[in-house]
């Protein structure tokens, strides 16, 4: 089952220059469980890409049906609701809440997702044992390293059990190591618990953690399919 789907999908903007066409026709299944890299280069497309599927913009034209609810359908507030029931994101910034302990900033969707605080601590400290943070509940930012962190957005991204991770060049901000063991661990919740996850990145050896990819260039796929042979992951 398609967990994302786009049909013809256009997305223009309005400049002084004129219309900028950005997606010029993207047609896109994602299944469940899959784990899919998006590449491309600057002005490709794959940010304004990335933000339709997050629900942060809307086409222009076209159809994207997102865990089988027509999004061009929804007002805003349908649509707050869908994004945070349905989608984590994960950042090449963390942007955590530096003076929150990691337990605080692990359950901060659920906050918004009227949880009480009882189960928001226990899901929460739930959630960092999975990415590996046993014992840093009470930890503050501050205290830990760039891949610790990330950590900690990926166990926000999460928490609310969605369909779909989307992670906005995860390893940008870490050093080669540290982004092997993100992706180690990305690649293990797609693995081993079935998270469908969409990667934005620009490096050939973290796509090469996919199983699948996606490249765009002037607003159109241009390949969509196994990952190639010379792509060799780091680690």
């Amino acid at each position: 089952m398609a967990v994302i789907e786009l049909q013809s999908v256009l997305k223009d903007y309005v400049t002084e220059a004129g219309a900028l066409h950005v997606l010029k026709g993207i047609d896109l299944q994602i299944a469940a469980g899959d784990f899919v890299a998006v590449m491309g280069p600057s002005g490709s497309g794959k940010s304004t890409l990335m933000n339709i599927l997050g629900c942060l913009d809307v086409p222009t034209a076209g159809e994207y049906q997102l865990a089988g609810q027509s999004v061009g359908s929804l007002n805003d507030a349908a649509l707050a609701g869908l994004r945070n029931r349905t989608l984590g994101f994960v950042f090449q910034g963390f942007n955590l809440m530096t003076r929150s302990t990691l337990e605080d900033n692990v359950a901060l969707p659920l906050v918004y997702a009227g949880v009480g605080r009882r189960e928001r601590q226990q899901r929460a400290r739930e959630m960092l044992v999975k990415v590996g943070l046993d014992g840093y509940a009470k930890s503050l930012p501050n205290r830990i390293s760039g891949g610790q962190q990330q950590r900690v957005a990926i166990a926000r991204a999460l928490i609310n059990r969605p369909a779909v991770v989307l992670a906005d060049e995860p390893t940008g901000n870490l050093d080669s190591q540290t982004s092997s063991e993100i992706m180690k661990l990305f690649e293990q919740l797609n693995r081993e618990e079935g998270v469908t996850l969409v990667l934005v990145t620009h490096e050939s050896d973290i796509a090469a953690w996919a199983k699948r990819l996606v490249q765009l260039r002037d607003g159109v796929v241009q390949y969509d399919g196994p990952i190639p042979a010379d792509f060799r992951r780091h680690g």
